[in-house]
């Protein structure tokens, strides 16, 4: 059995989509696992993980969008806005996606579809540095 643990940061610029494949599928390299899983968690509530299409940009434009339209900012009904209009809004957008994802390993690499992506999406508009847990484990 062989398992390793890593801790990425992921530097964003605000709302957004920030790929972190390459990140994750390089953690999978080094732990030498060739068949297992590896699971992504994300250490925050105002930020999430999605496995979305990573191929046409504008596919993640209509995500960024989406969102906006279904948890908007500046709705009177939210109380928690300690930290501005998006405090609130960080949070719902975050439990309505994923701050863990678990992917299988095959053949000493992620398995993912051919258009598919790893992706921190932040739900706050000022600059994060957000701190992402990898660990892979198999054989």
């Amino acid at each position: 059995m062989k398992a390793l643990h890593q801790l990425i940061t992921v530097s964003t610029r605000g709302k957004g989509t920030y790929e972190i494949t390459q990140a994750v599928q390089g953690v999978v390299r080094q732990s030498l696992v060739q068949t297992g899983i590896v699971t992504v968690f994300i250490r925050h509530t105002s930020a999430s993980l999605v496995t979305y299409e990573n191929a046409d940009p504008t596919a993640r434009e209509d995500l960024h969008a989406y969102f906006e339209r279904m948890v908007p900012e500046g709705d009177p009904n939210l109380v928690h806005t300690t930290e501005g209009p998006d405090d609130s809004t960080g949070h719902l957008r975050a439990v309505l996606t994923h701050t863990s994802e678990t992917f299988p390993i095959a053949c000493g690499s992620i398995t993912l579809g051919t258009w598919q992506g790893i992706f921190v999406f932040e739900h706050r508009k000022a600059a994060h540095s957000r701190v992402v847990d990898i660990a892979a484990i198999g054989i």
